[in-house]
């Protein structure tokens, strides 16, 4: 039995890893910007379950939600960085405001937890860091930029956390789900720039119609997608990456497949320049 701590566990993935977990047989703080949403959701606070409060943007509330679960089951097993928030718009569309919001949540909320909750992983010597990233945090695409920028950001501070914490008997997996059936494209989640310019509607306009589209039309299952994450934990060597989806597998092996051949289309250029 493990001990979960579970950002953004109100609806969406958060929810169902929360389920999930629960179901397994496991500990779980779960918790989420409004707490009542999180008991709606799961019900009432028992021996197993801790709801909390948690802005993820709130440092003094990271650690405060961080040192209850330990007062409370006595360790953190596994941190799932779940909480996030979409922006869809072109890059030159995308206000200050609207972007340092998608990375005040997303990069620095993220952060904020991590490190309230690495000091009790550290005098474990032991744990696991789940950093919910995107197939959008591995390829980037028309529309996304700001929210792919996000989750590459998150990406690559996971591939560092890894590194230090390996030592240490911390484990780091960045889960790349593709597209699944969520509440992510409605308007209640997914933000929208206020700016739209014409130029881009052959691009981004096509990427607001996919969405409209697409929204509770996804092929990926969110729970099976929690079933898979839950089931990665207990691997005695977790993966620096798990994607999620046969579209997120496609779209990563693609991409591989165009950097490999760049690299290889531009290698005498790239190699010729030491001194």
């Amino acid at each position: 039995m493990s001990v979960w701590l579970i950002t953004g566990s109100s609806r969406g993935l958060g929810l169902h890893i929360a389920r999930e977990a629960l179901a397994q047989g496991h500990q779980l703080v779960a918790t989420a910007r409004d707490a009542e949403t999180v008991r709606a959701a799961l019900g009432e606070d028992a021996g197993e379950v801790l709801i909390l409060p948690l802005d993820v943007t709130d440092e003094r509330q990271a650690r405060e939600v961080a040192q209850a679960a330990v007062e409370r089951f006595g360790r953190i097993d596994v941190l799932v960085n779940n909480a996030g928030r979409g922006l869809l718009g072109a890059v030159e569309e995308a206000s200050s405001e609207e972007a340092r919001a998608v990375f005040d949540i997303n990069v620095f909320g993220l952060l904020s937890v991590t490190r309230a909750v690495l000091p009790h992983l550290r005098r474990q010597r032991s744990g696991h860091i789940l950093n919910i990233s995107s197939v959008g945090g591995f390829t980037a695409g028309s529309g996304w930029g700001i929210y792919n920028s996000t989750k590459f950001a998150v990406e690559g501070l996971s591939e560092a956390l890894r590194s230090e914490l390996g030592p240490l008997g911390v484990h780091v997996t960045i889960v790349e789900p593709g597209v699944f059936r969520t509440d992510f494209l409605d308007e209640s989640s997914l933000h929208r720039t206020a700016a739209s310019i014409e130029d881009y509607a052959p691009t981004v306009g096509k990427t607001r119609e996919w969405a409209l589209d697409t929204n509770h039309q996804q092929p990926g299952d969110p729970v099976k997608a929690a079933r898979a994450i839950v089931a990665m934990t207990a691997a005695q060597e977790p993966p620096m990456r798990l994607p999620l989806g046969a579209d997120c597998v496609a779209r990563i092996e693609t991409k591989l497949e165009g950097v490999a051949k760049e690299v290889d289309a531009w290698r005498e250029i790239a190699v010729d320049t030491a001194i």
